[in-house]
């Protein structure tokens, strides 16, 4: 197995429309700061992100919404996984924990749900889907890197 096993699953999800892109990007800082409520709100935060990483995780919600949204618009499949792989070895070394994705993961879904159409909503979630389902693949294939790049120092 390796990280073509994710661009071939990635590859599986269908297009999404113009129209439910739009409402994405439309509602993007609305589904930011609702994802930054209700992490922030989390009794367990600080195990899930580490000390003092409230700013760095509010950083990677918006950074997320961005990403998904040029995703959406222009789909690229290799892009995804090499994105979604570098965010889990970046946050992963600076003490966010395999846990916090899918936290963060269920909570977006949940959002999603509540905040898009039900159109643009059925398009979109199986990207999500994707995503949860796929983190233990993310873990091992960034761990890979990290090992590699904690035994070159």
């Amino acid at each position: 197995m390796d990280k073509n096993t994710l661009i071939e699953s990635a590859n599986r999800l269908n297009n999404v429309s113009v129209s439910s892109a739009k409402e994405y990007i439309d509602k993007s800082d609305q589904l930011v700061a609702e994802i930054n409520r209700y992490m922030t709100s989390r009794k367990d935060i600080i195990s899930l992100i580490g000390a003092d990483n409230i700013s760095m995780m509010r950083d990677n919600h918006s950074n997320h919404v961005r990403f998904i949204a040029s995703i959406l618009e222009n789909r690229n499949d290799e892009v995804l996984v090499e994105t979604v792989l570098w965010v889990f070895r970046a946050y992963r070394s600076h003490n966010f924990t395999t846990t916090y994705w899918a936290a963060q993961l269920n909570a977006w879904i949940d959002i999603i749900k509540k905040e898009l159409s039900p159109e643009a909503y059925g398009e979109i979630y199986p990207y999500y889907e994707w995503m949860q389902l796929n983190i233990p693949l993310f873990v091992y294939f960034s761990d890979e890197k990290l090992d590699a790049l904690k035994s070159k120092h």
